[in-house]
């Protein structure tokens, strides 16, 4: 009995201290950190969110990039870090996907990290060069077939989204395709446009000056519904292609054993942010369609992610190196 009355005193104490941490906070600044370098896609969702959040919250949000490790940097730095609300992470696809690329990691993607709340995604779309690229999805596949092995995509490495994208459209397309990874992908889209790769699948923002300046053709948006940026452009399942989706997609994480009412109070302030209409505004105009929710929704998302790609991964024999 007396043990049972130390426990339950000790209980109390905790729900006490959560109560009290979730009405304080945050008290402090609040660090977002982002696994890749300043400038890109996510830093930018990363850093429009944060900066609507902060006003909610009525502390700083600020951005630490942290690149590097196929991501593996900054969610070691997060995955490690004190579990009080004041470390946070904008992950994107590489949560779901490091587990299946890595033989060993110095944390556990599906054990480490809580959910907070998902942000939104934007399809990737299939693009060629404009002058020699084939004009259709449909003459792209057929060319493939006639000729297997010829053809060739480039994506931004091993394992990026782009490259598990590809294995999955080459799966469900029925063809034979050679992968040319590089470090980043600046440098295979400079490669598509010389004409030394046969198409990419890749966010269309990357591309869209491209696509503006008829240097580049879309083909397909690896989607059930088309992009907002390219309405024009079909969707893959739309020209005969199903089970061949493919998106980014960003949300915040934080460190496992936050407190829930820490947890509840980021959610809500992501979720007023994503409602502001200026950010709204900003988001779309990068292609991106906005899913707010709850740190469940998200973390079932995210579950479900983890099973499509690790088996992608398993069936492409994908690694990271």
């Amino acid at each position: 009995m007396r043990l049972k009355g130390v426990m339950a005193v000790a209980a109390a104490l905790w729900m006490g201290s959560a109560t009290v941490q979730a009405e304080t906070f945050p008290a402090r600044p609040v660090r977002l950190v982002v696994p890749y370098a300043a400038g890109g896609g996510v830093d930018i969702v990363a850093r429009t969110v944060g900066q609507k959040m902060s006003t909610l919250l009525g502390q700083p949000i600020v951005v630490d990039n942290r690149p590097g490790g196929h991501t593996n940097i900054g969610l070691e730095v997060v995955a490690k870090a004190q579990p009080d609300g004041y470390t946070v992470l904008m992950a994107s696809n590489s949560i779901a996907t490091n587990g299946s690329l890595f033989a060993k990691l110095p944390f556990d993607p599906a054990r480490d990290f809580v959910p907070v709340a998902r942000v939104g995604f934007a399809p990737l779309v299939l693009v060629v060069p404009a002058k020699s690229g084939p004009a259709s999805l449909k003459a792209l596949v057929e060319q493939a077939k006639a000729k297997p092995g010829s053809l060739s995509y480039g994506s931004a490495g091993n394992g990026s989204s782009g490259h598990l994208a590809s294995e999955l459209f080459k799966d469900a397309a029925g063809i034979d395709v050679l992968h040319v990874p590089y470090k980043g992908g600046a440098p295979a889209i400079t490669d598509l446009l010389g004409e030394r790769l046969s198409f990419m699948l890749i966010n269309p923002l990357e591309v869209l000056p491209h696509l503006k300046a008829g240097t580049m053709r879309a083909l397909a948006v690896a989607s059930d519904q088309r992009s907002p940026l390219l309405a024009d452009v079909p969707t893959m399942r739309e020209q005969g292609i199903a089970n061949a989706n493919a998106t980014v997609w960003w949300g915040l994480l934080a460190p496992a054993k936050t407190p829930a009412p820490v947890v509840k109070a980021l959610n809500e302030a992501a979720n007023k942010a994503l409602a502001d209409p200026a950010v709204k505004t900003q988001l779309s105009q990068m292609g991106v369609t906005i899913v707010a929710g709850t740190p469940d929704n998200f973390g079932q998302f995210i579950r479900t992610e983890t099973t499509t790609w690790s088996g992608v991964i398993r069936k492409a024999g994908v690694t990271a190196d």
